[in-house]
């Protein structure tokens, strides 16, 4: 039976690259995606932490239909867009919608705001060009641009306000789910607020739900109510945004929160540090793929690759997690 209020269901997702290690050798397989689930319900957040590499973004391009999944089920309000035709997933697209990082990038230089805006009503609906300009004057009200912006070019605008223009153009086929790919990361900290304030507020009026990948546990605590911690295309720790941040089961959890700044002096003084690097894909370690960083690894660590299992209140993938 599915539940009327979850939106997206995603079970053991995997997306596996095959990339040329020389020539006349034959191709590895990364594995950016390796037996990834978690569930998402209509107008809440969660947000996906891990280090560069981990997998953040190839799973943002494959719930938002940008890519195709090597294996695994993604459902979106109850409809299967891992493995749907052409003419399905051209249906569901304006239902998933992508805020990207960078917002120097993301906008055409050579279009004005208007037709920016008005670009993804153009290509999915049938509505008449004066509509289009109305509905798109109306985001940008929303979304705290002023009337006159409307006619001006993306290099016109400071990085806050380009991150506005494009999160407005996300919500202009009023989508079920955004994703949001390090919205905040190019942006100065003041500017930062502004935008995770801006996501919230629009959550609130629209009910539209947010998957936010993110880096920086410090903006993760202020906008998201579950967490999915990855490591190396593998979910290593979910559960509730307090449970993560209160009492962390696995090892890397632990390590992030460490690197993350702090007000608290108790909490400032608590450091968990990860030895070395992260290993490269191509060559994941045997067992569990932090343990060759983990100062709590046991020799059980290096042979058996640990289960997502309940460990006070929420998933680890720890073999140790009942003791951490």
């Amino acid at each position: 039976m599915i539940d009327a209020s979850q939106l997206l269901q995603v079970d053991d997702l995997a997306k596996h690259y095959p990339v040329s290690t020389g020539f006349l050798k034959p191709k590895a397989l990364v594995r950016a995606l390796d037996g990834v689930s978690f569930r998402l319900d209509g107008g809440k957040t969660l947000a996906v932490v891990g280090e560069s590499g981990c997998g953040k973004t190839t799973l943002a391009r494959q719930i938002t239909m940008i890519e195709t999944p090597t294996a695994g089920l993604m459902r979106l309000d109850g409809t299967d867009i891992a493995s749907a035709s052409a003419q399905t997933l051209k249906t569901m697209r304006p239902q998933v919608q992508m805020v990207f990082q960078n917002p120097y990038a993301s906008l055409n230089p050579r279009k004005r705001v208007g037709s920016i805006l008005e670009e993804p009503l153009l290509i999915n609906t049938p509505l008449p060009p004066a509509e289009r300009g109305e509905r798109a004057r109306a985001m940008m009200a929303r979304v705290g641009l002023r009337p006159e912006h409307y006619g001006r070019y993306p290099h016109m605008f400071s990085g806050g306000q380009r991150q506005r223009i494009a999160i407005a153009r996300a919500l202009m086929t009023n989508p079920k789910l955004v994703v949001a790919d390090e919205p905040v990361s190019a942006l100065d900290v003041s500017i930062q607020a502004q935008v995770l304030n801006l996501l919230m507020d629009l959550q609130q009026e629209t009910g539209v739900a947010f998957i936010f990948v993110s880096h920086n546990l410090a903006v993760v605590e202020h906008i998201a109510d579950e967490v999915l911690v990855m490591y190396l295309g593998r979910v290593v720790e979910q559960g509730p945004k307090r449970m993560i941040f209160d009492s962390p089961r696995h090892p890397y959890t632990r390590a992030l929160l460490s690197a993350t700044p702090r007000v608290d002096v108790v909490q400032r003084k608590v450091r968990f540090m990860a030895k070395g690097e992260l290993p490269s894909p191509l060559n994941p370690p045997p067992g569990c793929a932090f343990h060759q960083r983990c100062p709590h690894a046991i020799d059980q660590c290096s042979i058996d690759v640990p289960l997502l299992r309940q460990v006070g209140g929420h998933l680890a993938a720890c073999h140790r997690a009942e003791e951490i």
